[in-house]
């Protein structure tokens, strides 16, 4: 029953990204071109969205869909750690005109190229995944 909740979750997700144009090569163009607002609008309402959330749950104590308490683990400050991969993800996502949610939306409207992309970005994760103890974080 869990799996067909995610499953929905995601469908829905899917087509929400697909119809707000969030997946279109062209919209993402735009924006690294500062050409238009249209996904800056979407990242931004994310942003305000997920950070209402994220307070309401700190500040009302609110569990998960399974009654266990949500945990907010504080992460590592350093400034090399959040350019360096922000500028990898962002050449990434400006290169390909796709970042990850609207990389498997594409599959879904079946623009099978994207399956190049995601098997590098599944290559880019596992090197990264090999590699992450050498690196300077």
């Amino acid at each position: 029953m869990r799996s067909l909740i995610y499953l929905f979750i995601g469908i829905l997700f899917g087509i929400t990204m697909f119809k707000s144009e969030a997946a279109s090569w062209f919209r993402i163009y735009e924006m690294f071109k500062f050409e238009s607002f249209h996904m800056y609008g979407i990242i931004g309402s994310a942003l305000v969205i997920g950070i209402i959330i994220t307070q309401s749950i700190k500040k009302f104590n609110i569990k998960s869909f399974y009654g266990e308490k949500i945990k907010f683990n504080p992460k590592a400050k350093s400034f090399s750690r959040y350019m360096f991969g922000g500028i990898i993800f962002g050449l990434g996502w400006a290169l390909v005109g796709a970042c990850p949610g609207p990389m498997f939306t594409l599959i879904g409207v079946g623009y099978l190229p994207i399956l190049i992309v995601i098997a590098g970005s599944i290559v880019g994760t596992l090197l990264y995944g090999l590699l992450k103890d050498k690196l300077p974080h």
